[in-house]
């Protein structure tokens, strides 16, 4: 807060014994000068990503989906561009941001509304590939809208659905959801959030949005001690995946922005090596309008989460984020 200039910033510590501490630090709203909930809801961005994949996994147990299959054997003649072909990407390539799609969250530009994941799959489907099919590795939102379709078309149920009975109810997140589109608000007690529009600009505030932008790759809202039962779950074999598709998730290559030095991208999972030598955390961390949150869990059973409410204009500042994270890992 006083480096970065941050309103507010949330914490919650789980340690390997299940004992839990949380912290927070700020204020929560800068008009009144009222108190930070302790583990207030945040939206959570980009771990949605890693809810997305767990589904996807799931469905690959159930043998309903193949990781290498191609993404027209389920969504036919959809993906099409230039450079771009539904017949030549896997399902696998989506999970893992190997696909070459163009991220249509470039493209979004300034005007609020209600989208459709048809509407932001057919953004980036007027840009041309990034890359061909596994080729490289590049960050892309569309390889999740493509996945929750898929899931969708699989399951024959709303994607909000299959998360909410899959995995929130399944391991008792009880202040985790999926907001429907249109929802603008966030339900429980929480921090107001802020964005600046560039470095050193006033801060404004962006808690209530249309989050339907960020939909399976972005949409939900939580807090850190519920993310911290989520990636705890997730590295139990058995509690969310088989141990074979948990083997396939945590199967890493190379991850570049927007993450930490020394960062490899599984399946919708993030290792991150931890500075005291301690090996890796596995999480995702997220990004959007009002709030950044990172963290995740060892094997060992410790987990940290921490949500800052402002997206910040500064990369310094998320990397002094990251360090708390690794801090509070490695004590």
């Amino acid at each position: 807060m006083r480096s970065d200039g941050v309103p507010a910033a949330l914490a919650s510590v789980k340690d390997r014994d299940g004992r839990t501490r949380t912290y927070t630090a700020g204020v929560g709203d800068l008009a009144t000068g009222s108190k930070v909930p302790r583990d207030g809801q945040v939206r959570i961005g980009s771990n949605t990503k890693t809810f997305t994949a767990v589904v996807v996994l799931q469905l690959v147990g159930e043998g309903k989906i193949g990781l290498d299959d191609k993404v027209d054997t389920y969504l036919p003649d959809l993906v099409r561009g230039e450079g771009i072909d539904g017949r030549h990407i896997t399902v696998r390539q989506l999970l893992q941001h190997t696909s070459g799609l163009p991220n249509y969250v470039k493209y979004l530009g300034d005007d609020v509304r209600t989208y459709d994941p048809l509407d932001l799959l057919g953004i980036a489907l007027q840009h041309k590939a990034d890359f061909a099919p596994g080729e490289k590795w590049g960050y892309s939102n569309t390889n999740y809208v493509l996945a929750g379709l898929i899931i969708q078309k699989v399951t024959d149920h709303p994607l909000a659905e299959e998360i909410d009975q899959r995995i929130i109810k399944r391991i008792g997140l009880r202040h985790t959801y999926f907001p429907a589109p249109g929802d603008v608000t966030i339900r429980e007690p929480h921090p107001k959030g802020y964005y600046q529009d560039s470095a050193g600009a006033p801060l404004r505030d962006g808690t209530e949005l249309d989050p339907s932008w960020g939909w399976a790759a972005g949409q939900m809202i939580s807090t850190n001690s519920d993310l911290n039962r989520f990636f705890t779950a997730l590295l139990t074999p058995g509690s969310l995946l088989p141990e074979a598709q948990l083997a396939q998730m945590r199967t890493t290559v190379p991850a570049g922005f927007p993450f930490a030095s020394g960062a490899r991208y599984g399946l919708g999972l993030v290792s991150t090596p931890l500075s005291c030598g301690r090996g890796v955390y596995w999480g995702h961390g997220g990004s959007t309008t009002g709030y950044e949150t990172r963290g995740g869990a060892t094997d060992g059973g410790r987990a940290v989460n921490i949500a800052v409410t402002i997206q910040p204009t500064d990369k310094a500042t998320m990397k002094r984020v990251e360090r708390l994270v690794d801090t509070a890992l490695c004590r």
